[in-house]
């Protein structure tokens, strides 16, 4: 995880992150175009890389986890429940693990060590919700920033940097 300037927890649908270029955008104007953007998305995702999804209450993360997972899994009918309770989830695939976590009830970022997710940073798809509760210790990761708009459908705003070689491929999976 790379060190960066101790943030709060944001009040707004504004992200809080690191100082990280806006990648690619997309509107996502119901559930079936954030489900095609979820699929893309694990088809250029790799075991040891890491997916941050912001957004505000009801923006749309842990439908786009699930997606995703089910996605990365080939399963449609995988059981993905929220890890709102239990704070991760864990899948085992034919392509790796994945780690799903949902951190928005940690107080404390130390509070990761407990749930294990640095041993799973750099070894296993990470796909992390609420990561602002990870500030400051941020890992290197891409972010999804999903803004709900007024028509309720969605803006999804990929972060990360450009120099690694995960963000061509997100980038793309964005654009398709």
């Amino acid at each position: 995880m790379t060190r960066s300037t101790p943030v709060s927890l944001p009040t707004d649908d504004v992200p809080v992150l690191p100082n990280w270029p806006v990648l690619a955008q997309r509107a996502l104007p119901d559930e079936n175009a954030s489900d095609a953007l979820a699929a893309r998305l694990a088809a250029a995702l790799q075991p040891g890389e890491t997916l941050l999804l912001s957004g505000a209450l009801g923006a749309g993360k842990t439908h786009i986890a699930r997606a995703l997972i089910r996605a990365w899994t080939g399963r449609a009918d995988e059981p993905v429940p929220s890890p709102t309770f239990t704070l991760v989830q864990t899948y085992d695939t034919p392509k790796g693990e994945v780690w799903h976590a949902d951190l928005y009830r940690l107080a404390d970022p130390q509070e990761l060590l407990e749930l294990g997710l640095d041993d799973a940073l750099g070894a296993a798809l990470c796909l992390i919700e609420w990561p602002d509760r990870m500030a400051p210790d941020w890992p290197d990761a891409y972010l999804l920033h999903l803004e709900r708009q007024a028509d309720d459908t969605r803006q999804a705003t990929l972060y990360g940097r450009d120099d690694q070689p995960p963000a061509a491929r997100l980038t793309k999976a964005l654009s398709e």
